[in-house]
């Protein structure tokens, strides 16, 4: 199913781009005729939705998706991914997407696979510390490789050498989520603020919900 992503890059932390951008169903899924104006669904995304939809409620939840969705482990995307997914797509806060939102949340995903496919050079279905660098600072980002190494060590805590896809795209939207918020703050453009701490548990407390 996608990804990809600037301060002046003379020192690490350097400001990334937003990686990936979200991107009908004609005949009226459970019933129900299409919103006016929404262009018809891609019929093999129908296909897909209907496959999803074991419940045959028009929705999806995130469990729906968590049982279509396998990394290269050969595991379940997490609940945090599936969570986050459903939730940046899901435009009635009802912890579901209808096919509509459903078909925007496949184009994403679909970028940031493609994004995770070309520095998994090796084909493994996970990448290493040499490659999320080379991911991260093609999106902008210019991180030291203590960072990197805390970012992998903290996806993978046993072993400390790689991450999964869907560790991927949360790891990477939990960062442009934070690089905005920060941004916004930081009117010099220096990559250095002054936060106060209630400032600092709303930034925080919000990258939750």
């Amino acid at each position: 199913m996608a990804y990809q992503g600037g301060y002046p890059q003379q020192q690490y932390g350097g400001y990334g781009q937003n990686p990936a951008a979200a991107g009908g169903y004609g005949g009226g899924y459970g019933g129900y005729a299409p919103p006016p104006q929404q262009p018809p669904v891609n019929p093999e995304i129908q296909n897909i939705f209907r496959n999803i939809d074991k419940d045959n409620t028009g929705r999806i939840n995130n469990r729906e998706l968590q049982q279509a969705l396998i990394n290269g482990r050969g595991d379940h995307f997490s609940d945090t991914a599936c969570n986050l997914m459903i939730s940046m797509f899901d435009r009635n806060k009802t912890g579901t997407v209808d096919i509509y939102d459903f078909e925007k949340l496949y184009n994403y995903i679909n970028q940031w696979l493609h994004v995770f496919k070309n520095f998994d050079r090796d084909a493994s279905g996970h990448i290493e510390e040499s490659e999320l660098t080379q991911a991260l600072t093609q999106m902008g980002f210019r991180f030291s490789p203590q960072f990197i190494q805390y970012l992998i060590a903290k996806n993978d805590p046993i072993n400390r050498k790689e991450i999964s896809v869907d560790q991927f795209i949360v790891t990477c939207i939990q960062i442009q989520r934070f690089t905005d918020a920060f941004r916004v703050r930081d009117t010099e453009q220096k990559g250095i603020i002054t936060i106060g701490f209630e400032d600092f548990l709303g930034i925080a407390l919000s990258m939750c919900s």
